[in-house]
Formats: C-alpha cells, sequence, structure tokens
C-alpha cells in the first residue's frame, strides 16, 4: 500500500515552473504619444498561453475621456485583423490611469493596439509584446487530494473486489469460505494489487513522457549561445553561435527567424565580470558567412564574464541569449564605434551604492532617485542629470546609436537582466514594425544635441540588490555610469 501511494503521488505531482526567459523582465513598459495625449503603458504578459495580458495606461499629457484596447497577432495570418477593442476601466482615483485586461492567444510577437478620444481629440498607439509560455500553473491542493482520494478508493476497490470474486465467487449463498477459498482470495488480492501498481507507474511514465513533450513544445526556452575565443597574431576574437533549439524549429514556418537590426546593430552583446561585477563591455560583433557573429576585443582583464546577448527576431520577438566565457588577460585595442566599456567598483561597495558616478575628465552623472523607494513590480522612472567637472548641466550629449541613452540593469544574482532606453523596454526594431502596421510611422531615433536629462521608465520585476549601467555618449565617446540600487517588495 505504501507503493500505491508513493505511485499515486507522483502522479499528481505539477510539472515545475519553467524559468523566465529575456532573463526574468517579460512585462514591457513604455512611453509614447497617441495624437495630442502622451501615454505611459505597462503591460504585464501572461505567464500561460493562452492566457490574460494586464494593460495599464497612464495619461501623462492631455485629457483622455476613454481608451480602447485591442491585440493583434503580428506573426501571421491575423496580422491586421484586431478583434473588436473592448474599454478600459478608468480609475475611481486618479482619472488619468486606466487598466483593463485582453487575451493573447498564442506565443510569438503581439501588438497592443491603444485608441486614445478625448477633448483634443482622437490618437492611437501600438505598443509590441513579446508573450510566451514560462511556466505552468501547479494543481490546486483540494483539487490534487480529491483526486487523490478518489484513485485511491478505485484501487483499493479493485483489489478487493478481485479478491472477494476469488474467495467466494463459488460458493452458494451463506456458505463460509473454506482454508482453501481464503488462501485463493489471498492469492488474487496479491496478483491485483501488483497489477494496478504496474498499471499506475505504467500511466505515471506515460503522464511525465507527455508532460516533457508539452513543456518542450509549450515553454519558452532560450536559443543555446556557444562562445568560444580564438586568437590570431596576438588579436583575441570572440565567436558566438545562435543555436536552433525545438522551441524555434516548431515555429519556424509560421515565423521569420531571420534578424532584423535594432540600433543599427543585429547583435547586441554585453560581458560582465562575475562574480565582482566590476567590468562590462557593451559590443556589437558582425555577422560572417557562416552566420555566426565575431568581434576583436578590446583590453580586458582575465577572468569569468556572463554573456547576454540581445537580438530581434523578423516578426519584431525580442530575445536576450545567455553564455559565459572564461578570458585571458587580452591586450586590446582601444574601443571604436559604438563599442564601450567601464571598469568599476566591486558590486555592494559604497561608492556604487551613491547617487553620483565619475566619468572622465571630472564630470559626473547624477541619479536623481529622490525619497521614492524602489519596488518591485511598479513602474517608476530612473531619472539621470549629467554634469561637467563645474557641476553644471553639460550641452553637448550626442546620441547613442539614435538613443538620448541606454540602461542595462542586471540582478545581483543574474537572474535578471535588462536592456531599456528612454522610451522603455521595447526594442525600437519591434517598435517601428507595429507602428507601419498602424499606418502612422514615427522615428524615435534622436540626430541632434540632447539635453543633459534622460529618464527611463522600467519596474525591477523582484526585489533584490541590482547593478545598473547608464550609457550616454558626449564629445564622440561613450560614458557610462555605474549604480547599485536596493528593491524592495
Amino acid at each position: 500500500m505504501q507503493i500505491l501511494r508513493l505511485v499515486l503521488l507522483l502522479l499528481l505531482l505539477p510539472v515545475n515552473p519553467f524559468s523566465d526567459a529575456h532573463v526574468g523582465s517579460p512585462d514591457v513598459y513604455f512611453e509614447g504619444t497617441a495624437g495630442p495625449y502622451r501615454l505611459l503603458v505597462t503591460i504585464k504578459p501572461p505567464a500561460m498561453v493562452p492566457g490574460i495580458a494586464e494593460v495599464q495606461v497612464c495619461v501623462t499629457s492631455g485629457a483622455a475621456g476613454s481608451i480602447r484596447v485591442a491585440p493583434v497577432y503580428v506573426n501571421g495570418k491575423d496580422q491586421g485583423l484586431p478583434p473588436a477593442s473592448d474599454f478600459l476601466e478608468p480609475s475611481a482615483a486618479d482619472p488619468g490611469w486606466f487598466s483593463g485586461k485582453v487575451w493573447l492567444m498564442e506565443s510569438g510577437s503581439w501588438e497592443v493596439r491603444l485608441e486614445v478620444a478625448g477633448n483634443q481629440g482622437n490618437g492611437k498607439l501600438a505598443v509590441p509584446v513579446a508573450v510566451f509560455a514560462r511556466r505552468t500553473l501547479p494543481m490546486e491542493k483540494t483539487l490534487g487530494t480529491l483526486l487523490f482520494g478518489l484513485m485511491l478508493f478505485l484501487a483499493i476497490g479493485i483489489v478487493s473486489i478481485a479478491g472477494a470474486a476469488a474467495r467466494e465467487g463459488g460458493l452458494q449463498a451463506g456458505a463460509i469460505p473454506s482454508l482453501r477459498n481464503r488462501h485463493l482470495g489471498r492469492i488474487a488480492v496479491a496478483v491485483t494489487a501488483v497489477v494496478v501498481v504496474a498499471f499506475l507507474a505504467l500511466g505515471n511514465w506515460w503522464w511525465n513522457s507527455e508532460a516533457a513533450n508539452l513543456k518542450q513544445r509549450v515553454l519558452y526556452s532560450p536559443p543555446p549561445l556557444r562562445a568560444s575565443l580564438s586568437n590570431e597574431h596576438g588579436v583575441y576574437e570572440l565567436t558566438l553561435r545562435i543555436e536552433e533549439d525545438f522551441w524555434h524549429k516548431t515555429r519556424s514556418d509560421e515565423w521569420s527567424m531571420g534578424l532584423i537590426p535594432d540600433h543599427g546593430h543585429l547583435l547586441h552583446v554585453f560581458l560582465l565580470a562575475v562574480p565582482a561585477l566590476d567590468r562590462f563591455y557593451h559590443l556589437h560583433p558582425e555577422q560572417a558567412s557562416n552566420g555566426t557573429f565575431s568581434a576583436a576585443l578590446p583590453a580586458i582583464p582575465a577572468g569569468r564574464y556572463q554573456i547576454f546577448a540581445d537580438i530581434v527576431r523578423g516578426t519584431g520577438f525580442p530575445e536576450t541569449l545567455v553564455s559565459e566565457i572564461d578570458l585571458p588577460n587580452i591586450e586590446g585595442q582601444s574601443f571604436s564605434g559604438d563599442d564601450s566599456g567601464v571598469a568599476t567598483s566591486p558590486f555592494g561597495s559604497p561608492a556604487a551604492a551613491e547617487n553620483v558616478a565619475q566619468l572622465s575628465g571630472g564630470d559626473r552623472m547624477v541619479w536623481e532617485r529622490g525619497a521614492v523607494t524602489l519596488r518591485a513590480g511598479q513602474v517608476c522612472w530612473l531619472r539621470f542629470h549629467i554634469e561637467d567637472a563645474e557641476h553644471k548641466s553639460v550641452k553637448d550629449l550626442e546620441p547613442y546609436m539614435g538613443m538620448a541613452g541606454h540602461a542595462e540593469l542586471v540582478r545581483s544574482d543574474l537572474s535578471v537582466f535588462a536592456h531599456i532606453h528612454p522610451a522603455g523596454s521595447v526594442p525600437m526594431a519591434s517598435l517601428m514594425i507595429v507602428e507601419q502596421d498602424l499606418g502612422i510611422p514615427m522615428d524615435h531615433s534622436e540626430r541632434h544635441a540632447l539635453p543633459a536629462e534622460l529618464a527611463f521608465p522600467y519596474g525591477f520585476p523582484k526585489p533584490g540588490d541590482y547593478r545598473l549601467f547608464v550609457q550616454v555618449k558626449r564629445r564622440g565617446q561613450v560614458e557610462t555610469g555605474v549604480f547599485d540600487a536596493h528593491v524592495g517588495n
């Protein structure tokens, strides 16, 4: 009976949750304009697919009377054919806040279309959303207990019926079973119990096999990233190969698996020294004819480095691939093009916990935190101000890869990594696709001198300690400010 109980208990165990893709930061944060209205949009994609996404909109400029929302699947046949839109509910406490929910039926690239109406007229906005199944729901305890009880009842019933049939099936009514009949009954009980346990074990094997196949087909997994290092004539070259996995192969007929440039590059690679997090490099390898990506490395001290690599598929589906590599001491050349890097103090040191990061030439970057405490799951503005050596606002910031700035955030245990911009967490390549589909293409790139302030909308996905790398460009040189922060519940 203990074996039967164990088998039944194994049968009712849920599938373990799968780790989040995009390195633990699936929620979407975006600030944009819908006609005369400026909106800050937060979208929380479902963890299971099909599932419900939560949509929150804060109207930061203009007075919106109503907002309608509709999801559109970007990958295939339904593109351009949105369902009937639904109204977002205005907040009773703040008329500038609206919230609602939309169904997202498949994994892949989606756009959430917003239609705003008010006294200033109407406006439209489309926000790209990457949707993928990240986990399964565990079975409810009450349901599991009920099913376990029913299965135990049925198993005991089958064994009891078989024993009674063998012991008393041939007797006259009211006759007492003989010693031989009782012996036959015990044999029948033992044989039936073995058959029932074997049947349950076979069912458990089938269940686990089907669960593993379903997990492979449905739960998202980033493609493996293979990293290698070569040295020819003293020049160290990092080579990255993006391999294909089952999840992507099953969607290759419907999706465009090719890559599209984001900020002018097919691949954005971030090297982060671990565990100190005191070296950070933002590189852009070039693609070779065999599909691999290679880049000559700058001067890098020896050590172990975590690799995060950002790509965008042809449908606008963004992915962050992860790998690691051990590097020797490399005496490379100086940075060129859009490549950059920074050496800083180890993670958790008092200097990085301050609001001021020193830049080259005595300049500095100030994080204007204010008195607001960072909370997990709450959208916030990360605001930074760049000053010269005399603590005056600089007037010569330049666009960095078409943006006012870039910021990379990593949790101390590497379970979260995000690459964000002043417009939010969506890649610009994905945004261009949905805006063209909406019929109102916009140019989000910066091509002129910029103000000394920049802000990033973002919501930390979970509490813990984070390191922030904030990048701007000045006088043709990329500057990186480094900050540490604690995020509470």
